[in-house]
């Protein structure tokens, strides 16, 4: 079984001139993270003077300094530098879960091109951590896995079509459910399926450490000061922002920076934390990973939807058992505000959620 992995690169140019090089940039990335061009170099097995030299010519190429070096301080990034690893931090956010659907596809146009049996699942999901580690650990195992993260929406509709055996889908507790359950229910209903836990998780507000403009509710969204950033129109999360504004009657014209959606909650993340805007609605890890503070505001439940005749499958027995595996649900647990104790449980879709076959 081929594997095809896809990385994003880029870089900065004058016309016509040089590029920055890209170990630059890994390098000013290392340097943020351990606050020393010493032990950044070592990280990326380049001696300190092929360091600086990379320094030098990238502030050759800016004209201005990337690095500020102070004796037993260590290295520090200028205003500059630290745009850079924040515009790389950004890029890899967004673009991540695109690149690996991508790679997905292109490893299984290589199986059907050498001969190879096709995949065991095809998986539409929508994009968040438990479902990516589940995805790690049944590669790991040897599962052939189509994989294709798309809003929440695609998803139940690429399982109504046929496009898929397994869609990842959120749905919250609480007044909002019914809400959720209505907007899919076009998709899943007259479907025999059943839905199989992997975590319940939180989805809250992502602000600055401290969090300085005091945002604790969603009408604090409201006030003229604050810049939010949002999700993509069709995601699930920006679905249940919208039900949450809608039953506080809170208008979205109302807060700055509404119609503007990244593709990945750890884009919303690093958007907040590079200082773009003061805050963001999404997920607790990225949040914790981008050293950011959270306000959780509403809990809800991430699971598959299987097609009932993919149910006996051994490739779905293997899923169930790495889902029930109490090693993997302690990884699942380790993520901030995700709680895997009901994973591997198999519940028909419809006793799970009646209202979908209203």
């Amino acid at each position: 079984m081929k594997q095809v992995s896809i990385r994003p690169v880029w870089t900065i140019q004058d016309v016509g001139g040089p590029p920055l090089p890209a170990r630059l940039i890994e390098l000013l990335v290392q340097v943020a993270e351990m606050g020393s061009l010493l032990l950044a170099a070592r990280s990326l097995d380049l001696s300190y003077r092929r360091a600086w030299d990379l320094v030098r010519q990238g502030e050759q190429l800016f004209g201005a300094q990337l690095l500020l070096m102070e004796r037993g301080r260590g290295s520090t990034l200028t205003d500059l530098g630290a745009r850079i690893v924040w515009a790389d931090k950004r890029i890899h956010a967004r673009l991540t879960p695109v690149l690996e659907s991508l790679s997905s596809e292109l490893a299984e146009e290589l199986r059907g091109a050498l001969s190879e049996s096709p995949s065991a699942l095809r998986i539409h999901a929508s994009h968040g951590f438990a479902i990516e580690r589940l995805i790690e650990r049944l590669a790991a195992d040897g599962l052939k896995l189509a994989v294709h993260y798309a809003s929440s929406s695609a998803a139940a509709a690429a399982l109504r079509e046929g496009d898929c055996d397994i869609a990842g889908l959120h749905i919250p507790f609480g007044p909002m459910q019914d809400m959720a359950l209505a907007h899919y229910r076009p998709w899943l209903s007259g479907m025999a399926l059943s839905l199989v836990d992997i975590a319940t998780r939180r989805q809250g507000l992502m602000v600055r450490p401290g969090n300085p403009k005091e945002l604790y509710s969603l009408v604090d969204l409201t006030r003229p000061s604050v810049r939010f950033i949002n999700r993509q129109v069709g995601s699930g999360t920006r679905l249940l922002l919208e039900g949450l504004l809608k039953a506080q009657d809170i208008a979205t014209t109302r807060i700055a920076g509404f119609e503007q959606g990244e593709y990945t909650h750890a884009a919303v993340a690093a958007y907040v934390a590079s200082g773009m805007a003061d805050v963001g609605f999404g997920l607790e890890p990225p949040a914790r990973q981008f050293k950011l503070d959270f306000v959780p505001i509403a809990t809800e439940r991430y699971f598959l939807l299987c097609r009932d005749d993919v149910m006996g499958s051994a490739a779905l027995q293997t899923v169930l058992a790495a889902l029930r595996e109490p090693a993997f649900q302690a990884r699942l647990a380790d993520l901030p505000g995700y709680d895997p104790s009901a994973a591997g449980t198999i519940t028909p879709l419809a006793q799970a959620y009646p209202a979908i076959g209203l």
